[in-house]
């Protein structure tokens, strides 16, 4: 990313605090001594000063990993034995998204290694792809008690690190498993089968989203293998005619 751009792209995250950023502007010099005047650049809190810490910065993987570790936004933190962000290629063309770690995944700290990981494995390499190479994570980082579904406020405490987690990786396309997932992502209530088939596009980007059951409800029902393998044909369309 050059210089411009990077400043083009910190001006707009401060801008969306609510901080305003002091231009350069052209200095003249003082009338009797001829010297030119100091012009500092810097920011400024608009409305209130809200506490943000200085110098500001874009996200980074480190820094995400870090927080995410030491995380205490919701309850979940209580009982887990790790946090798990998520494994794969921060480079991917495909982002892979569920609900939350299980019992497996919590003792390993790596997302969908359990039976139902298995099977993402298997579906991802009947379309060629590796799990080396896309990106795999989920709604909330932290395993909910007796793998219950994640709570709102839980998934909204999340919310920030998966939005970072996309804006670094800029997938071409997100594969979205899970009701829970869907739901999040595309802030809808709909039933999944009900939002299968279709293109919808995450948040406020042209990142296409497509919805497929998650493998765990896919091991409990396997009679609905055939749809989530038209989904990831589907899927597989779409990353061509973006490419």
């Amino acid at each position: 990313m050059g210089q411009t751009e990077q400043q083009l792209k910190r001006h707009q995250y401060l801008e969306a605090m609510g901080i305003q950023t002091w231009q350069l502007r052209q200095s003249q010099p003082h009338p009797e001594t001829g010297q030119e005047p100091v012009v500092e650049v810097g920011t400024q809190v608009v409305e209130a000063d809200v506490g943000i810490p200085s110098p500001i910065s874009l996200p980074d993987w480190a820094t995400i990993e870090a927080e995410v570790k030491s995380c205490t936004r919701c309850e979940l933190h209580q009982q887990r034995t790790q946090s798990v962000l998520g494994v794969g290629n921060h480079n991917a063309d495909w982002m892979i998204i569920g609900e939350a770690p299980g019992a497996d995944e919590d003792r390993q700290g790596e997302p969908f290694v359990g039976r139902a990981g298995k099977l993402l494995d298997q579906m991802l390499l009947a379309i060629g792809l590796k799990r080396q190479s896309v990106y795999i994570t989920n709604i909330v980082k932290c395993r909910p008690p007796n793998n219950r579904d994640p709570k709102p406020v839980e998934a909204a405490s999340c919310e920030g690190y998966l939005k970072q987690q996309i804006e670094l990786i800029q997938p071409k396309i997100i594969f979205a498993v899970g009701r829970i997932a869907a739901h999040n992502l595309l802030k809808t209530d709909q039933r999944v089968g009900a939002m299968r088939g279709k293109r919808f596009e995450y948040a406020d980007t042209d990142i296409p989203v497509i919805v497929s059951y998650h493998p765990a409800y896919l091991l409990r029902s396997p009679g609905e293998k055939r749809k989530a393998w038209d989904d990831l044909l589907l899927a597989r369309r779409l990353m061509s005619e973006n490419i």
